[in-house]
């Protein structure tokens, strides 16, 4: 049996209608929160907070330069290499429709919505790599071979094709994202995970759309002193709502006959606002995602002495765990065993993020200068600014109050025997 067809007969085997995989479910959408509200991935992204926060994250991942370096033999730096292959289809366009920041983008948004992403990555017959595709990642299964002991290969990807029969691709051949995962094959979808709270969310929002879509008047009752039939009940019902109902009819006076009585039923005003739920949804969302509020617009908690030190924060403990994993998958999926012995690796450069106010950044420079771990072409290069022309640029002080701890003793014995 070929290994397409084992690979088919090992997922009906584990997908039945009475106990269907999780993949399957999400395939038809499926997913209803207690709320009794559908929970998808894009229905998921029309919830401001959720669209800001992954905004935030993937256009922060998208906007950072990112390189090909190379470790000098000594173990004591790096050079970057631009003329090496990858370079161009990291930092520059990774396939013929799209740029790196729009890849970058588009990926970090289906790893951070869905937990996954996925590009396959296209060699141009030398061993070499001309393109990266990516592929949606609900149309992507993945098959553990080491269990199933199918070939030599780890991991076998299936790419659900939306016409045509399906493709399946080797572990070399893909370029897998993944988040937070429970079996280290696929990462945890936070909109599986968090279903009740994004459907609290959307429930909020629709619930107060409709509230307001009839100005938030609360409800009453019609009352008339005889009985009514249904037609008639019907058309009194849409004759009245067609009049009084929605925003652009507020206000107007309402002309009741034959014995009408209008009874409204009483509302909390504060209900009407939603603002108490709304802001808890926030909360809730920017916990989910690691984003501080501030940069959800939520600015109860922020003030001018901390939104500097918590955008920090976000480079720190938000961004920089999402760096770590795409330096260390594009590493192991773009290069090859020997390159990676020979010290190249892959690097984002978030200087530009964490730097301070303009006087912050000139006091540190200066502190560099005085203590000599910094030259003026530094300098310039961390503001950049092109190096000096005058060739002075290079030049690091040394200052004269210090004596490195290498430098040799002067011997107490000959200092006495020269005074003498």
């Amino acid at each position: 049996m070929g290994l397409t067809a084992r690979l088919m007969e090992q997922r009906s085997q584990t997908t039945t209608l009475k106990d269907p995989a999780k993949w399957l479910v999400d395939w038809f959408g499926g997913g209803t929160s207690a709320s009794g509200v559908q929970v998808t991935a894009d229905s998921a992204l029309r919830i401001t907070a959720v669209w800001a926060a992954i905004k935030i994250i993937s256009e922060s991942v998208a906007s950072l330069p990112c390189f090909v370096y190379q470790r000098r033999p000594d173990g004591k730096g790096k050079d970057r290499l631009p003329d090496n292959p990858l370079h161009r289809l990291l930092h520059d366009q990774p396939n013929r429709w799209q740029t790196s920041c729009e890849w970058r983008e588009m990926m970090q948004g289906h790893v951070c919505l869905r937990g996954n992403a996925y590009s396959e990555i296209v060699y141009d017959g030398r061993g070499g790599i001309k393109a990266l595709v990516p592929r949606h990642p609900d149309r992507m299964r993945v098959y553990d071979l080491t269990q199933a002991q199918i070939g030599d290969q780890p991991l076998v990807y299936e790419y659900l094709s939306p016409s045509g029969p399906s493709r399946f691709l080797f572990f070399d051949e893909v370029l897998h994202m993944k988040g937070l995962s429970d079996d280290g094959l696929v990462g945890l979808s936070p909109v599986s995970e968090f279903r009740e709270t994004l459907g609290l969310s959307i429930g909020t929002e629709s619930y107060a759309a409709r509230f307001f879509g009839n100005y938030a008047n609360p409800g009453g009752v019609l009352t008339h002193p005889k009985t009514l039939s249904a037609p008639a009940v019907t058309r009194l019902r849409e004759q009245w709502e067609a009049k009084h109902q929605g925003i652009e009819n507020a206000h107007k006076v309402a002309v009741l006959e034959e014995g009408l009585t209008w009874t409204a039923i009483g509302i909390n005003p504060k209900d009407s606002q939603l603002i108490d739920s709304r802001k808890f949804s926030v909360s809730e969302i920017a916990r989910i995602f690691r984003v501080p509020p501030h940069m959800l617009a939520d600015l109860d908690r922020a003030t001018f002495s901390n939104i500097e030190q918590q955008s920090i924060e976000f480079v720190v403990h938000t961004l920089r765990p999402w760096l770590v994993r795409w330096e260390q998958r594009l590493g192991l999926a773009l290069l090859t065993p020997k390159e990676r012995a020979d010290g190249l690796f892959i690097e984002f450069n978030v200087d530009g993020l964490l730097r301070g106010d303009i006087k912050s950044r000139y006091d540190a420079y200066a502190v560099g200068r005085q203590w000599g771990w910094l030259s003026p072409n530094d300098v310039r290069g961390l503001e950049n600014m092109n190096p000096r022309d005058d060739g002075a640029g290079d030049a690091y002080h040394e200052p004269l109050n210090m004596q490195s701890s290498q430098d040799p003793k002067p011997d107490p014995a000959a200092n006495k025997g020269a005074a003498a």
